[in-house]
C-alpha cells in the first residue's frame, strides 16, 4: 500500500501573510475534448476539477497544456470559458432530443426501428482525434509560462504524463507534481488495450512514482493496485490520497419515471473489449431463445471503441441480437438518469475497472444493479447483485430473476463532489489549518 503523509500547511510560514498559492492545472483534455457530447469518466473528472479552481479565488490558477515533454500555457483566463464550453456540450439537447425519442419508442413497439440509434460509420481514427485536438489547443496558447518553486502542478487525465522529463523538469524548479492515477489497466489487463497503450501507461505510472509529490487516487482498489506494481519492482511510493469520485446532479435527484411497456437493462461507458460486452450480447442471444417474445430488450449507452470488433460482429449482424439491442450515444446527464431509473438492472460485466462511476450512479438513483465480482466492485458496490464476470448461465438467471420483479429502490448515499474536493484540499494543504503532505515540497 502507498504511504501516506501528513505535515504542516504550506500556506503560511512563520506568521507571514497568507500568498495565493499557484496551481499549474492542466487542461490538455479540456482544451482537446471539450468539443465531444459523450465525456468519458476521465472528461468529466477534468470538468469537475477546472469548475472547483475556478470556484477558488483565493488560488491563482494557471491552465497548462502538456505536449512533447513541455508544459504550453494557455491563455489567461480561458479556463471558464473551455469549462463552460465542455459544460454545454453534455448537456445541450436537438439531436439529443431526437435520439431519445426514438430510443423510447424503440423500448415501447414491438419490431419498432431503432433509426437513428445505431452507428452510421466507424469512429474517427486515433490520429485523426489527436489532430483536431491539438488543432482546439493551439487556438488558446498565449503568454509566458515562467514555473516557479512553491507551484503545484495538478494533472488529473494521465495527459502528457507518459513524456519521462516532464514531471522530472518540474521538480528540478521546485514545482510539485500532484497528478491521479485513474486505474492500471493497460498494465493488468494490457489484452483489453491498444497495442501501444501499455507502454505509454508504465512510462507515465514509473514517471509519477518517481517524480510526483501526491497522487490522488479514485478507489482503494487503484492505490492497492499501484503499491503492488511499485512494491513488485522496487520503485518509490509516493503519498497516495483516496478521493471517490463525485456525481452530476442530474443522479442525486429522486423522481419517478414512466416505465416502458417492454422490460429492459442498460448499459453505460465506452464500447470496448473490457466491459466484456461480447459475453453479454451472447447471453442476449441465448434469453431471446429461450423467452422467445417475453425476452428484455437491452440499451447500450456509449460510443464505439477500439478492440471490439466481436462486439461489434453481434450489433451488427446477429439478427436476434438486433431486435432487443439498442445503442445510443450523446445522450444528456438527465436522460441516462432517466433511463437508468427505468431499467429492471444496470448491468456492468466488466473484467477490469478503476471505479466505475456508473456502477455508482446507479445505486446513488435507487437502480438495482447486476455488476462483476471483480475488486473495484466488492469495494464499492456492495448492495450490487455480484456474479463471476465468465459466469454466463449465473448472469441469465440473474437477468431473468430481474425481468420477473418490479425494480427496487435501496438509494445509495450519494457522494458529492464537494466532499471529494475537501479531502483533495487537505491532502494538498489549500485549507486553514490544513495539515497536506506537500509543506516540505513546496516550501523549498
Amino acid at each position: 500500500m502507498l504511504k501516506r503523509t501528513r505535515a504542516g500547511s504550506p500556506n503560511s510560514t512563520n506568521g507571514s501573510p497568507r500568498v495565493a498559492k499557484r496551481i499549474l492545472f492542466d487542461a490538455t483534455r479540456l482544451a482537446m475534448r471539450g468539443r465531444t457530447n459523450s465525456p468519458t469518466g476521465i472528461d468529466r473528472v477534468v470538468l469537475a476539477y477546472a469548475r472547483w479552481l475556478i470556484s477558488r479565488p483565493d488560488l491563482d490558477v494557471v491552465p497548462v497544456a502538456t505536449w512533447g515533454g513541455k508544459l504550453m500555457p494557455l491563455r489567461p483566463g480561458c479556463l471558464p470559458g473551455l469549462a463552460a464550453r465542455a459544460q454545454a456540450m453534455s448537456t445541450e439537447t436537438g439531436v439529443k432530443d431526437l435520439k431519445w425519442a426514438a430510443l423510447r419508442n424503440a423500448l415501447e413497439m414491438d419490431n419498432a426501428p431503432d433509426w437513428g440509434l445505431r452507428p452510421s460509420a466507424k469512429p474517427a481514427k486515433p490520429e485523426r482525434k489527436l489532430a483536431d485536438g491539438l488543432e482546439t489547443v493551439w487556438l488558446f496558447l498565449g503568454g509566458k509560462l515562467e514555473p516557479r518553486a512553491g507551484d503545484i502542478y495538478l494533472n488529473v487525465s494521465h495527459s502528457g504524463l507518459e513524456a519521462p522529463d516532464l514531471l522530472a523538469g518540474l521538480v528540478e524548479q521546485g514545482v510539485a507534481p500532484v497528478v491521479m492515477v485513474h486505474d492500471l489497466i493497460p498494465l493488468t489487463h494490457p489484452e483489453f488495450c491498444g497495442p501501444s497503450a501499455g507502454e505509454r501507461h508504465e512510462g507515465r505510472v514509473r514517471g509519477l512514482l518517481k517524480y510526483a509529490a501526491l497522487v490522488l487516487v479514485n478507489s482503494s482498489t487503484t492505490a492497492e493496485e499501484l503499491g503492488r506494481y511499485a512494491s513488485q519492482r522496487s520503485l518509490r511510493q509516493p503519498p497516495v490520497e483516496v478521493a471517490l469520485l463525485g456525481l452530476e446532479e442530474a443522479f442525486l435527484c429522486d423522481r419517478a419515471d414512466r416505465t416502458t411497456r417492454r422490460p429492459y437493462f442498460v448499459t453505460v461507458g465506452t464500447i470496448e473489449a473490457r466491459k466484456n460486452l461480447a459475453f453479454l450480447l451472447t447471453a442476449w442471444r441465448r434469453l431471446a431463445e429461450d423467452m422467445g417474445p417475453k425476452a428484455p430488450h437491452l440499451v447500450l449507452v456509449g460510443r464505439r471503441g477500439w478492440e471490439n470488433e466481436a462486439v461489434i460482429d453481434h450489433l451488427d449482424r446477429a439478427s436476434a441480437v438486433r431486435k432487443l439491442v439498442h445503442e445510443i450515444t450523446d445522450l444528456t446527464d438527465e436522460q441516462v438518469a432517466a433511463l437508468i431509473r427505468g431499467a429492471r438492472a444496470l448491468l456492468a460485466p466488466s473484467l477490469a475497472e478503476g471505479f466505475d462511476l456508473p456502477v455508482i450512479e446507479a445505486l446513488t438513483l435507487g437502480a438495482p444493479v447486476i455488476a462483476s465480482d471483480i475488486p473495484v466492485h466488492r469495494e464499492l458496490a456492495r448492495t450490487a447483485q455480484l456474479i463471476d464476470p465468465l459466469d454466463g448461465l449465473g448472469w441469465i438467471e440473474a437477468i431473468q430473476s430481474a425481468c420477473d420483479r418490479p425494480p427496487r429502490r435501496p438509494r445509495r448515499p450519494a457522494y458529492s463532489w464537494d466532499e471529494h474536493f475537501k479531502i483533495v484540499a487537505q491532502a494538498l494543504g489549500l485549507e486553514a489549518e490544513a495539515p497536506g503532505p506537500l509543506r516540505q515540497v513546496v516550501n523549498v
